[in-house]
Formats: C-alpha cells, sequence, structure tokens
C-alpha cells in the first residue's frame, strides 16, 4: 500500500513539471539562464575596455619613440666618419673622443637619412662632461635655454690660441665690410634715402618700357648694389607685382606698392637688418686637408662636440679670425637668416633655386673661440637672452635701442667676458620637430660690447645648413661627384671647398 502512494505522489510531481501553469512557480531555471547571459555580456565589455587600454599604450609608446628619435636622435646617428655617435647623458658621463686618424675627408656622406643632433640643456647651470682631447675632459656649463647656449672653459690651449692668431696675422686682416660710417658719410647718405618714387621706378625699370617686370626687380636684388632699398622692400615690390594680374607694374601700381614697403612700422620690423653696424678687422682662415694642424684638429674638435656629420662641419665656411682694438665692436645681429622660398642658401648655391631673389647665410649653429682675454669691455651680449617672449618692438625701450652695443651694452640680459681658451656654442635655429632645421631662433640676438682696454681676439666656426634637407642632401652629393672628378687629390679638394664652394660673407 505505501509502495503504491509512493508511486502515485511521483507521477504527480512528474505531471506538475509538464504543467504550463506550473512554470511560475518554477523561477530557479529561467533566473538560472538569465545569469548566464548577463556574464557573458559583462566578459564582452570587460574585453572591449581591456584592448582599448592596449591600443592606446601601444601608441603612447610609438609616439615616445619617435619623440625621442626626432629630438634626441644623435644616440644612434652614424657620423660621417661611421662612428657612432654617443649622447650626452644628464648623468654626465663624458662623450667619446673621436679618433683623430679617422677624421679624413668625408665628403662621399651626403646620404638623405643623417640628422642634426642637437645637445640637451637640461637646465640653466646644468654642467657636463664632454671628453675633446685624449685623457682630458672637459666642462660644458647650460648658461641659457633661449638660445640654447653653452660655455666650454679651455676649449682650446694658450699654445693653440696663440697660433690661431699668428696665422691670421700672416695672412692679413682687412676691415670689416659692415663699418660704422661716420657722421659725414652719414650725411652723404641722406639724399639716397630721399629719392622719388619716380626715379626708384626709373632705376628698376631696366629697360625703361614703363612697366616692371619680374625679372628686372630680381635682377636688382642680385647685384646688391646701393643702400637705399633692401631685399624685404624689394620682396614687398615683387609680391605686388605677382598679385597684378598683368604680371606688371605700372608707374602708377607701382607707387602704391612703394608707399607700402616703405611704412614706419614695416622698417621697424627689418631694423636688425638694415641698420646693423661693425668695426673690426678679420679673415679667414681654411681648415681643410693641408692646413695647419691646429686648425684641422680645431674643426675635429668641433665635429666631436657638436656630434654633426663631419660632412656638414668639413664643407662649412672656413674659420673666421676678427681682431677688436680699443673703441670695436658690433651692434647685435643674428648669424643666420630665418628661411624663406624667394632666398638660397649661399653655402648651396651650386645646388639652389636659380630664381631665388637672393643668396643669404644659413648657420645652424655659431661656435666662437675666445683667443685671448680683454682688460675691459669686450663682452659678448644677449640682449633678449631668456625672456618669456621676444618682440622686435620691445628692443626700444624708453627711447634706447637694446641693439646699439655702444650705447646700452650694460642692459643686455647676459653678458660673457672674453677668457683665452673658452669656447661658446649656440645654436642659432630651433629644430623643426623632424630632426633637422627649424625657424631662426630669434633669442639668438648677440653682439659684441665695445673694447675699452686691451685688444679682444675671437674666431668664429659655423655650420652651414640648408632649411631644406633634400636641396642640402643635393649639394653634398654635387660635391662629392667634383670631387670624384678632380681624382681625389688633396690640392684639387682644396682649391674646389675653399674658393668655389666658399663665400666670405
Amino acid at each position: 500500500m505505501e509502495d503504491v502512494q509512493e508511486h502515485l505522489m511521483e507521477q504527480e510531481e512528474y505531471e506538475d513539471s509538464d504543467n504550463p501553469l506550473a512554470a511560475p512557480c518554477k523561477p530557479p531555471v529561467r533566473s538560472t539562464r538569465l545569469h548566464v547571459q548577463r556574464s557573458s555580456i559583462c566578459s564582452r565589455a570587460y574585453f572591449v575596455v581591456v584592448m582599448v587600454f592596449f591600443h592606446v599604450y601601444i601608441l603612447n609608446v610609438i609616439g615616445l619613440l619617435l619623440y625621442v628619435h626626432y629630438n634626441n636622435g644623435p644616440g644612434d646617428l652614424v657620423s660621417g666618419d661611421g662612428a657612432t655617435s654617443a649622447s650626452s647623458s644628464e648623468s654626465g658621463a663624458p662623450l667619446p673622443h673621436p679618433d683623430p686618424a679617422s677624421r679624413e675627408l668625408h665628403v662621399e656622406d651626403y646620404s638623405d637619412s643623417f640628422s642634426l643632433p642637437r645637445i640637451e640643456g637640461i637646465r640653466v647651470g646644468h654642467v657636463q662632461q664632454v671628453s675633446l682631447v685624449s685623457g682630458r675632459t672637459h666642462e660644458m656649463k647650460t648658461i641659457s635655454l633661449k638660445p640654447l647656449l653653452f660655455e666650454i672653459p679651455g676649449f682650446l690651449s694658450e699654445e693653440e690660441c696663440r697660433v690661431v692668431v699668428q696665422l691670421a696675422q700672416l695672412k692679413g686682416l682687412m676691415e670689416s665690410q659692415m663699418t660704422a660710417p661716420s657722421q659725414g658719410q652719414e650725411e652723404s647718405n641722406q639724399p639716397l634715402l630721399s629719392i622719388s618714387t619716380e626715379e626708384v621706378f626709373s632705376l628698376l625699370d631696366l629697360n625703361q618700357d614703363g612697366l616692371l617686370q619680374k625679372q628686372e626687380i630680381v635682377s636688382h636684388l642680385r647685384s646688391r648694389d646701393g643702400t637705399w632699398l633692401n631685399p624685404d622692400n624689394l620682396r614687398q615690390i615683387l609680391s605686388g607685382l605677382e598679385a597684378c594680374p598683368t604680371g606688371m607694374l605700372t608707374l602708377e601700381d607701382f607707387s602704391r606698392v612703394y608707399v607700402m614697403s616703405q611704412r614706419p612700422g614695416q622698417q621697424q620690423s627689418r631694423k636688425l637688418h638694415s641698420h646693423f653696424r661693425q668695426r673690426s678687422k678679420h679673415t679667414w682662415l681654411y681648415q681643410g686637408p693641408g692646413s695647419h694642424r691646429v686648425l684641422h684638429t680645431l674643426r675635429n674638435r668641433v665635429t666631436s662636440l657638436t656630434r654633426l656629420p663631419s660632412a656638414l662641419v668639413e664643407l662649412s665656411e672656413p674659420l673666421q679670425v676678427i681682431r677688436y682694438e680699443h673703441g670695436d665692436f658690433s651692434n647685435a645681429h643674428h648669424d643666420s637668416s630665418p628661411p624663406h622660398s624667394e632666398t638660397t642658401c649661399a653655402h648651396t648655391r651650386l645646388a639652389g633655386n636659380t630664381s631665388a631673389l637672393a643668396e643669404v647665410s644659413c648657420r645652424y649653429l655659431t661656435m666662437l673661440f675666445y683667443l685671448s682675454s680683454v682688460e675691459e669691455g669686450g663682452e659678448t651680449t644677449f640682449p633678449v637672452a631668456d625672456n618669456r617672449t621676444y618682440e622686435e618692438q620691445a628692443l626700444i625701450q624708453d627711447g634706447v635701442d637694446l641693439t646699439d652695443t655702444q650705447e646700452t651694452c650694460s642692459r643686455g640680459n647676459l653678458k660673457m667676458k672674453p677668457a683665452a681658451g673658452t669656447a661658446l656654442l649656440w645654436y642659432n635655429h630651433l629644430s623643426d620637430g623632424r630632426g633637422w632645421m627649424g625657424e631662426l631662433d630669434e633669442y639668438s640676438l648677440h653682439g659684441d660690447c665695445p673694447v675699452r682696454r686691451g685688444v679682444k681676439w675671437v674666431a668664429n666656426s659655423w655650420v652651414n645648413v640648408d632649411p631644406d634637407h633634400q636641396q642640402q642632401a643635393r649639394y653634398q652629393r654635387l660635391v662629392a661627384q667634383r670631387h670624384q672628378a678632380k681624382s681625389g687629390t688633396e690640392e684639387h679638394y682644396q682649391a674646389l671647398s675653399h674658393s668655389d664652394l666658399h663665400q666670405d660673407l
């Protein structure tokens, strides 16, 4: 009997499970299924979030590597002599000393892949060790970050300074081209500055057909004669001509454009280029194969310190040696020129744009060597170094022109006193963010205070670089081809590099 009852109870439970009406009473089944679905959704969302963070991380790593490559690229840069250049570190590890035997001519180094390394300033006052002479390290101190300026005491020995000065005296010094005019000269130049618009038009109109054409402007600018019209004036006139539908300017059109180019505000913006004055004597010393051992060693030392491809240094301007006597000075100026599409670099003119309006100096960096100490005066001044902002209008303060070192040298932000053997290095251009030369660093404005007592001897070593990377590569390729055509002898290369490729600026 009990067995029958148990059988009936089991049968009822079985039938209840098949009854649809009993489904609401069995929530655990449906609850279990919903739980599985929610777990699946959470897993999918978690996977998406993880993948997003992973991709962001990878992109950040790639961006960091690109930044390091283009801004600190010298760490793995192969220089022109085939030696790997080492970057300076914040820990102060010395830079490696190059093997002097390997420092020969390397005009074949015209690869499109080389970049322009920059020494890191870290902060003002930071000192790093550099190895320039075998068995000795030098201290390189960051003086300014705007411009990036370094001081290296003892860069030259007393004997090396003496040899450079004697070589300059042996070759002979000449008066600087940009000498401050005397009072009589200033008065005699006044009529040139006040010629009429009609006279200017007539002077520019070479064929005297009453129409001013582009080629006439270009021809006049290349001639570089006269002080009454500077390249900036001509560029503005050319811009007005190109905006004219006929491609030519009548006297009426020219009068309107010329008046615009002569506005006082625009004249102020060109002040640094048109009013630069200097009084000194200088000469140029060739540093290539066959030159004096001291000059050759000095060039190699510059290559080692800057970690630039040796071809850039070897094909740059010769060493300029300057003598400042009592009262001699130079007004504040920039060593290099801002890049313009209508200008070409003087050092790459062999592969340059023949339609360019003018040749300008393109100097990536400057190394200044003090060959003597000065008893009083003669400081190198940087009027706007480390200013928060730069504006040319701010160079006039209380009616005083800060570029006039004769009058305002003491008001400059930074002054470096000459000390024999000390070298200064600063960059005239910013980086373009891709490992090449960018815009002109306006803060590199500098000049020389008048010498009050004693004689000041300095030397300038410039590294010429074209802002156009491809133009620089074409130039070096052309030099290599000409060098090979000259059978590779030192005598032929000396004549090529010094006479044909360089221009005494």
